[in-house]
């Protein structure tokens, strides 16, 4: 691991040579850490196309404060930790890095603390609750390290008030109170599904199945669906984000559907998802914390899928749009420090950030580093696939449509 003293010393060796590595230069490296490698390579992509496309968008109006900025991109693979220390340590070696910025690196986020000993600028939409434990007890510590994405508390408990809500007004027939759940050997995927098993069972729900599986690629989801087919639940849910993996689940699932509403975490969000299971995946359910905010009421998000498209030629899931915004809240705080090697300087105004972004209001909580969630903020999204479409259902500040019963539940 690189140390302070290290990086420090490179730093002073550089200013023999010049005032300062910065201050006089025209071009501001900004790291990258993505895994594109891996099972997780289809968010890698748009990891690395969104700040690109930020900082193309900067340079082209003549960049900030006299300085352009250039994309360094580093592998962080399948998020094994000697890969993501390796890829954070090869950034924070280079002495003309003003800023590193990622979705996510590993599922721990310990290279927090990594980028907090150099006062390395790290932006971060991913693992909030990691982020809120490393972060929470001494925030001081941490003043160049801000995460895009709010706590997930709201993944743990809203779900069971939204699908209250939409057997209490007709939108669905539920033939029982009970919930299967199937989740991935991550922090992400694992805490998520305790959180909704404990919120389920506390309003009475019973939890037919809560099984485990390892992390990384899923062929077969056989021997899951097997037990869910003896004792079908009404709600059927999947927290594992790998869309591969969502897909297969999904396409086995509708070879013999049960009575079920479906529940995936995270993975419809992703284009491959929707390119993998076509017809199969209309009437799945999912939410998203920190993901697009899609709505007439929000024209930022369509704004920054369009200049994507436009680029790119392909869909952005959402992923590239986050690093998008990082870079771009990066941009606004530089432009009032005016020296990205005052980089606590830098930390410090972006924790001061209020600003509509394409995932909604951004601002942070001081305490833990995290965005604010609620209506008004970072609002919880809960979407429905329909005929290959997205519909933003709830909150009903931001609906594009309503809820439909799914074609396979009776």
């Amino acid at each position: 691991m690189i140390t302070r003293r290290v990086l420090m010393g490179a730093v002073s060796a550089a200013a023999l040579f010049s005032t300062s590595a910065f201050a006089y230069a025209d071009t501001v490296k900004l790291g990258v850490l993505a895994p594109l490698t891996g099972p997780a390579a289809a968010d890698g992509q748009e990891i690395v196309n969104g700040a690109k496309l930020a900082v193309d968008e900067l340079n082209a109006a003549g960049g900030i404060a006299g300085h352009t900025f250039e994309v360094v991109v580093a592998d962080v693979g399948d998020g094994n930790p000697d890969k993501v220390a390796t890829a954070v340590e090869r950034l924070l070696g280079d002495h003309d890095m003003g800023g590193v910025f990622t979705n996510y690196a590993s599922s721990t986020n310990f290279e927090i603390e990594m980028m907090a000993e150099q006062d390395m600028v790290y932006m971060i939409a991913a693992n909030s609750q990691q982020t809120h434990d490393i972060i929470a007890p001494n925030p001081e510590n941490f003043s160049t390290v801000w995460s895009l994405t709010p706590s997930y508390d709201g993944y743990n408990t809203e779900i069971v008030p939204v699908i209250k809500e939409l057997s209490e007004t007709g939108k669905i027939k539920l033939p029982n109170k009970k919930v299967a759940i199937i989740s991935s050997d991550n922090p992400y995927s694992k805490g998520i599904a305790e959180g909704m098993a404990k919120a389920f069972g506390a309003d009475g729900w019973e939890i037919t199945q809560n099984d485990l599986v390892p992390f990384g690629e899923v062929s077969d989801w056989r021997a899951f669906l097997g037990k869910v087919r003896k004792d079908p639940p009404a709600l059927l849910i999947n927290t594992d984000y790998l869309s591969a993996n969502a897909a297969t689940f999904m396409t086995q699932f509708m070879e013999n559907p049960t009575d079920s509403l479906v529940f995936i975490q995270y993975a419809p969000s992703v284009p491959e998802f929707l390119k993998l299971t076509k017809e199969k995946s209309s009437g799945v359910v999912y939410n998203m914390l920190g993901g697009l905010l899609l709505s007439p009421k929000n024209p930022r998000a369509q704004e920054v899928l369009d200049k994507y498209k436009a680029k790119y030629n392909i869909e952005s899931g959402g992923a590239g749009a986050l690093t998008y915004e990082e870079v771009m809240i990066y941009a606004d705080a530089l432009a009032k420090v005016g020296d990205p090697t005052k980089r606590r300087e830098v930390g410090e105004q972006i924790g001061k950030t209020d600003k509509q972004t394409s995932i909604g209001r951004i601002t942070f909580d001081p305490a833990t580093h995290l965005s604010v969630q609620n209506t008004d903020g970072v609002p919880l999204q809960f979407y429905q696939i329909q005929d290959g479409k997205r519909v933003l259902f709830y909150p009903g500040k931001y609906a594009t449509g309503d809820f439909v019963q799914p074609a396979w539940m009776k």
